[in-house]
């Protein structure tokens, strides 16, 4: 039974900002909550609102107070707060995505390493990887980076101790009790043990976004070959995002 946080916090975050912590710990219950007051502060968006920022158990909201102030704001959110509905924590998210990966190889070098770490095969990591759908928390550390929860514990392994320069843009990691993928070539510490060929963050789309906070991703074992078919179906703009909706089947998107 899921029980109503009790703890909630508003702070300060500078001039332009106002904090909501909705709880103390990082959990799906939470983020349920976290992306109800998310959805519910756009819906009533007021003039002066510039940003609402999901996290894993908090809200950051982005004002002018020259168009909002504090008071108001924050006489808002306290009625937000009032209308969440907490039977709907854990309740299935909108979208399931699926996210094809080459493992191991030259695409994902740290695949044996996690492997001999956990005293696995690099086969039984790729199974349990590929096993179920994680949570995406929220979109953070470059554009679109997911940070996603459910690592299975048997593949927990720690970040390294010094980061890599250079990550290649689609990387699939795992760092701690955590795994992503990253959007774009940039710096990174977590261990290295695949690739996709989509692009998590695209700004030549209309939406840039490939996942949004509250979908799951669902990560599927591909070969080489298949790797680089899909691949060129993203460069021409053909692929077809395959996605499960609620009540409905997988399909294309």
């Amino acid at each position: 039974m899921n029980v109503f946080p009790q703890d909630i916090k508003l702070q300060m975050a500078g001039e332009y900002g106002l904090v909501i912590e909705l709880g103390a710990v990082i959990s799906p219950d939470i983020n349920a909550l976290v992306l109800q007051l998310t959805r519910l502060l756009l819906e009533n968006n007021r003039c002066g609102i510039l940003e609402v920022v999901p996290t894993y158990r908090s809200v950051t909201v982005y004002f002018d107070p020259l168009l909002l102030s504090r008071e108001a704001l924050t006489e808002l959110i306290q009625k937000l707060l009032g209308q969440l509905q907490p039977q709907e924590i854990g309740c299935l998210p909108s979208r399931v995505v699926y996210i094809p990966v080459c493992y191991g190889g030259v695409l994902g070098p740290d695949l044996d390493f996690v492997a001999k770490y956990t005293g696995l095969s690099a086969r039984e990591v790729v199974t349990a990887h590929t096993a179920k759908p994680y949570l995406v928390y929220m979109l953070g550390f470059t554009p679109g980076f997911p940070y996603l929860g459910g690592l299975p514990e048997k593949l927990v392994v720690p970040r390294q101790e010094t980061p890599r320069n250079k990550v290649p843009a689609g990387s699939v990691g795992i760092g701690g009790n955590q795994t992503g993928f990253y959007p774009i070539e940039s710096t990174g510490e977590w261990w290295l043990i695949g690739r996709t060929p989509l692009k998590a963050f695209d700004p030549q789309r209309s939406n840039p976004f490939l996942v949004a906070a509250g979908d799951y991703v669902q990560f599927v074992d591909i070969g080489i070959d298949d790797y680089f078919t899909i691949r060129r179906d993203v460069t021409a703009g053909v692929y077809r995002l395959e996605v499960v909706t609620c009540n409905k089947g997988r399909e294309g998107e």
